[in-house]
């Protein structure tokens, strides 16, 4: 017999779906932060022994005002102390491709598991650094080439790309000029890497001078970082590296649109092989969930969906919480992009199973490369904020993850750099590879625009939005 809460569940009885254990305290460490925060930390357990809704009595007198009883069981401390450390440990992967690589051994298998995760192996690429300095850290650098069909007609069409993540270089608690210093140090130096390895187009992470503060709903200091996107401090110190590499570089910050009443922007900077300002793109979903609160700070972009024709091809930029929203890829396709980035900043215990699905989804349903950039690590701020969904006060809004991927037209995609380092990401790809695709699929011969426009207009109109006639 088993105690419950609410009474005795008997032995053997048929056991089904999910109950929530009791809770626990655990002392925080850099590496542990989902789940080891100082606050109580509930631990979902699915060992059959403690995880399960009790059926019992009987059907006829398990319905009370048209509801089912549950009972809550008292778990086992060793259990719960058991599960909590395995879900701490969780923490501190470093990447599913390290799972994998670590626990199938046999190459044949290996490589069948590659070919069914990510649609098959990518070749590596000979690059002249495996890490690299990242101001007080160092980053780990990888490689991969996209196979490519060579064409009768056409030359091919080949491309660096480069993605960049990582952690905050100072606490948020350190002064923000000595914050945004120590970024554009650390961010300098990974450039610098990218240079040496050949990379043509780089992105950078969302916000990635300052922490994510939006989550602590405070004005002051953090509103300090936005800056001039064409002539700011941030646009002038990348102008430097991407006219040393002949560079084109994607520098998403948070702008003050000193044009317009010093309104704030989330806003993503294109710089081109010369150093000069090529224009810039503002993100068009703002998050209203969790703890994000960017609602706050900042609204959604105004400029639409603009692509950049840039002298190693077609680029867009489709700002963190825009990969949500598969008709927000497909503008950027429709107008043309070859090559859209993802710059993100999410957490684990919100969307991490998702990660590695949307961005791949888009580049398969656009028929484009897609890279999907997220920053790492754990921000701790010097105020305690609340959320609203009846949390405890924290000074962490969660483990950002990395990562961060590519995925080609064929929807063939990279392993992913590892969830708690600095990396860079170093891709090679032949854009002839986007029109090899369209014409093997036929999705733009099979989609149906028409159609659409019709319901999203009607849909629009019924909803009070003005879209003309």
């Amino acid at each position: 017999m088993v105690s419950s809460r609410i009474g005795v569940v008997p032995q053997g009885l048929p056991l089904r779906a999910l109950t929530t254990a009791p809770t626990t305290k655990l002392q925080r460490t850099p590496q542990n932060s989902r789940y080891c925060i100082e606050e109580e930390v509930r631990v979902q357990v699915f060992a059959r022994q403690a995880a399960y809704v009790c059926m019992w009595p009987p059907r006829q007198e398990r319905h009370k005002g048209g509801r089912v009883f549950a009972c809550q069981l008292h778990l086992p401390s060793e259990t719960l102390e058991g599960e909590t450390k395995r879900r701490s440990a969780e923490c501190t992967m470093a990447s599913i491709e390290e799972i994998l690589e670590k626990n199938i051994t046999d190459e044949d298998a290996r490589n069948e598991v590659q070919r069914i995760l990510y649609g098959g192996w990518l070749k590596r690429l000979d690059l002249p650094l495996n890490t690299c300095p990242a101001g007080e850290s160092t980053a780990k650098v990888a490689g991969y080439a996209f196979e490519r069909s060579k064409e009768q007609l056409r030359a091919p069409r080949v491309v660096r790309i480069g993605a960049i993540q990582h952690k905050i270089a100072l606490s948020p608690s350190a002064p923000l000029k000595d914050q945004i210093s120590a970024a554009h140090k650390k961010i300098g130096d990974i450039i610098d890497a990218a240079g040496a390895c050949g990379v043509n187009v780089l992105c950078l992470q969302e916000a990635w001078t300052m922490p994510f503060a939006f989550c602590t709903r405070e004005r002051v200091p953090w509103c300090e970082f936005a800056e001039s996107a064409e002539n700011g401090p941030t646009t002038k110190f990348l102008s430097q590296y991407a006219k040393k590499y002949a560079m084109v570089i994607v520098s998403p910050i948070l702008e003050r649109d000193l044009e317009y009443s010093e309104v704030i922007w989330n806003t993503a900077v294109v710089i081109d092989q010369n150093g000069e300002f090529l224009g810039k793109s503002r993100k068009n979903h703002i998050p209203r969930v969790g703890d994000f609160n960017e609602s706050t700070y900042y609204m959604e972009s105004n400029l639409g969906h603009p692509v950049f024709d840039t002298i190693y091809g077609k680029i867009a930029i489709n700002i963190c919480y825009g990969r949500h929203h598969p008709q927000n890829w497909m503008m950027y396709g429709l107008n043309g992009a070859e090559i859209v980035f993802n710059p993100s900043a999410t957490i684990d215990g919100l969307s991490e199973s998702l990660w590695p699905i949307e961005a791949r989804n888009a580049a398969i349903a656009n028929s484009y490369f897609t890279v999907a950039i997220n920053r790492v690590g754990t921000e701790e701020f010097p105020n305690e904020f609340t959320s609203g969904d009846g949390k405890p006060s924290h000074r962490t809004f969660g483990h950002f993850f990395g990562s961060s991927y590519v995925t080609g037209p064929d929807g063939v995609r990279t392993p992913g750099l590892d969830r708690v380092s600095d990396g860079l990401l170093v891709v090679e790809v032949d854009l002839n590879l986007c029109r090899q695709v369209r014409d093997h699929w036929g999705f733009r011969l099979t989609q149906r625009v028409d159609l659409y426009a019709k319901s999203l207009r009607r849909y629009a109109r019924n909803a009070g939005y003005d879209v003309g006639e």
